[in-house]
């Protein structure tokens, strides 16, 4: 009994640091770290139109094999949540994939709330979404990339919480980005800077709904644009300022959003490029994007506020391929 207990002992104690081995981000060997963003699956759990999404999702890990997959939000469309978002996350648990989640407007209307999805998915393997206490929204957090070589971050993934409807009376639409969150990024952007000499880390950032400044790019005629637009920007209708924090930082090379079903395209907003994905879901909810359903993949560069992204559908087709920021000059 007691060597049984004192191996327990041994096994307990070290779980944390096994733990942080597994949640430990880098560049890999070539100096590229590679992401499958997916966006607006809309399960359904029990209608077969969902399957298409699982397939897909399936093709296109299977082609890229990421360092990591960023879910940004409107994973689920109807109840059970917890059953839909087990078959949305199953084609990266079965392949022992990192992943991290942010939630859309749609996830927490069903039977569970967004920190319930998030308890939900908390202890999977390869999960790597967290939350910030003491701000607006659940899922906010940092995911920093370390270089190859070495004990340093060489890049910096932003994940916000975009909320879901307006929360002022006579403000119609959707949620915005709050201000406490945008200052928590750039408290945290300016830590990364001092650490890294001065020098703004390159960075990413995710969320689901998109800023108004994607509704100020996509109405410059002369502004790069590569991709499918079917439709206008639904962004909310209040600015809180964070597109001028992400100015003012200097760290921000591209954003990547949901929401939009029929958008899939890249634009340049004052030298940050600004992106949909593409979207993930089956037959659920409308997504007469031109090819079908599909995901969007951004391979970064370390060492280089630089990163390559691009499109893959189904049948392997690869679409709409931009190379940042060379492409946009």
């Amino acid at each position: 009994m007691k060597r049984l207990l004192i191996a327990l002992l041994l096994v307990f104690i070290s779980l944390p640091s096994l733990k942080a081995q597994e949640r430990d981000l880098r560049f890999n060997k070539d100096r590229r770290f590679k992401i499958v963003q997916f966006t607006d699956v809309h399960w359904i759990y029990g209608n077969e139109a969902s399957n298409e999404a699982g397939e897909r999702m399936a093709e296109v890990l299977d082609a890229e094999k990421p360092d990591l997959v960023v879910l940004t939000g409107d994973l689920v469309f109807a109840k059970p949540a917890g059953k839909a978002l087990q078959k949305v996350l199953e084609p990266i648990l079965k392949r022992g994939l990192r992943f991290a989640v942010t939630w859309g407007n749609h996830d927490d209307e069903h039977d569970m709330a967004r920190a319930e999805l998030s308890h939900f998915i908390e202890n999977m393997p390869g999960n790597l979404s967290s939350t910030t206490e003491g701000i607006s929204g659940v899922t906010n957090y940092i995911l920093p990339i370390g270089a190859s070589e070495g004990n340093y971050d060489a890049a910096t993934l932003y994940i916000f919480d975009s909320h879901s409807y307006s929360n002022i009376k006579g403000v119609k639409g959707y949620g915005w980005i709050e201000n406490d969150q945008i200052e928590w990024y750039k408290k945290s952007s300016k830590a990364f800077t001092e650490k890294n000499q001065g020098k703004p880390l390159p960075s990413l950032a995710f969320f689901h709904i998109p800023i108004p400044e994607y509704t100020e790019a996509a109405a410059d005629t002369g502004n790069f644009m590569v991709g499918t637009r079917k439709e206008k920007v639904c962004a909310p209708a209040i600015n809180t300022g964070l597109g001028a924090a992400m100015l003012e930082c200097g760290d921000m090379m591209g954003v990547f959003v949901g929401h939009d079903h029929v958008n899939d395209y890249a634009t340049t907003w004052r030298g940050i490029l600004l992106c949909y994905g593409r979207y993930t879901g089956g037959n659920t909810v409308y997504n007469d994007i031109p090819g079908g359903n599909g995901a969007r993949i951004i391979e970064l560069r370390e060492g280089e506020r630089a990163f390559k992204t691009w499109i893959r559908i189904k049948d392997g087709k690869i679409i709409n391929m931009v190379d940042f920021p060379n492409d946009t000059k």
